[in-house]
């Protein structure tokens, strides 16, 4: 006879198996450029999950450079998402992308931003120049450093910022130098400037003209991803209504 132990064991006597059909069990490997991670691992990977409980992300965030160079030396990632779409091309000319699978995913801006404590003689762009203690990213690695020295280039004051400037390995340590007060001015995503904005004021946006394309901020699948199948589940995710509703909350910009 079947009794209250049928919780346990089946009316058979065997024991009942395990439901494992809401566990995770693939894990999507997502490298994404560092100023998206309080937006991923706050809100869109719970959202995701709920969707899919069965597929779990695991976020890898740094300079889009880094991760570049990361993904070249094996980097075991399933889905890319960088600041720029130098990055992005670079990683498709070598044959790492899934090259039907790269678009357009959000645009960010380049702002000036200056400690919320104290008085700043800086009050627009071109004044950048004017900093004791400037800081960007490092063009070398970081798109919005790229950027940086390609709008301060356009406004003739690279060269007198850059013997003087610190250079972040990535935006995020920017806007922490210029928010603990040890820079006295920097150039960040406005997304950035957006998640202290007790410790930072946004002085200007880069002036019209001086960058040659918008901020982009793409996204792609790599070849050599072990779950294609799930690295496309969160690829369509990304694009719905209600995840960029979420971008948007945090800053970005549709993609025009």
């Amino acid at each position: 006879m079947c009794i209250l132990a049928m919780v346990t064991i089946g009316c058979g006597g065997g024991s009942k198996k395990e439901d494992t059909s809401t566990k995770p069990q693939k894990t999507v490997q997502l490298a994404a450029a560092a100023s998206l991670e309080k937006v991923f691992e706050q809100q869109l990977i719970p959202m995701f999950n709920k969707k899919h409980p069965e597929i779990k992300i695991q976020g890898i965030y740094d300079a889009s450079g880094k991760l570049q160079s990361q993904i070249e030396n094996g980097l075991n990632a399933d889905l890319f998402i960088s600041a720029a779409n130098k990055q992005m091309q670079a990683l498709d000319k070598k044959g790492y992308m899934d090259s039907a699978s790269i678009k357009p995913l959000l645009e960010n801006k380049l702002v000036l931003i200056v400690p919320a404590k104290g008085e700043s003689n800086i009050k627009e762009f071109e004044d950048f120049a004017k900093a004791k203690y400037p800081a960007i990213g490092d063009p070398a690695s970081v798109p919005a450093g790229q950027y940086a020295r390609e709008a301060l280039t356009s406004l003739g004051i690279w060269n007198h910022v850059q013997p003087k400037a610190s250079l972040g390995t990535n935006v995020t340590q920017v806007l922490n130098w210029v928010g603990e007060g040890s820079a006295d001015a920097g150039l960040v995503y406005a997304t950035d400037a957006a998640l202290i904005k007790d410790k930072v004021h946004v002085v200007a946006e880069a002036p019209t003209g001086t960058l040659k394309k918008p901020v982009i901020y793409p996204l792609g699948i790599l070849k050599r991803a072990q779950q294609q199948a799930a690295a496309k589940e969160l690829a369509a995710f990304l694009s719905t209504e209600e995840a960029m509703q979420t971008f948007e909350k945090y800053g970005f910009a549709r993609v025009k």
